[in-house]
């Protein structure tokens, strides 16, 4: 028969090395992947709140410039108005002015033919 080797029951400090080594890796890339987990789950949360954020400052943009643009149409529509208003005026007074102007010229004629009328009769 031939010679079987011979186990120790020895500790083998090596394997005792190796064995802590390869549990620290473990724990290790565990936490790497707890951090990592971690670290998507505030990014997504950053990217969330920015989201958000980003929303409402447009939604406030748009609020801001629908306000904008109705005190505009409102200040257009009002200066509308009074510009109608002065050429209302304006066109009174020429009218005035016009049926005055006729009214003077009438008052000259009518006057020029009593004066006229008055020559005839005298001659």
């Amino acid at each position: 028969m031939g010679m079987r080797p011979v186990f120790s029951l020895k500790w083998d400090p090596m394997k005792q090395i190796i064995k802590e080594i390869l549990e620290a890796e473990e724990r290790v890339n565990n936490a790497l992947q707890q951090a990592r987990q971690k670290a998507a789950e505030i990014r997504l949360a950053a990217e969330t709140e920015i989201s958000g954020r980003t929303n409402d400052a447009k939604q406030e943009a748009r609020e801001i410039v629908q306000t904008t643009v109705d005190e505009a149409k409102k200040e257009a529509q009002r200066i509308r108005e009074e510009r109608l208003r002065e050429a209302d005026r304006e066109q009174e007074a020429l009218l005035d002015t016009r049926t005055g102007s006729r009214q003077e010229l009438v008052d000259r004629l009518c006057a020029t033919i009593m004066t006229t009328t008055d020559g005839i009769d005298e001659q």
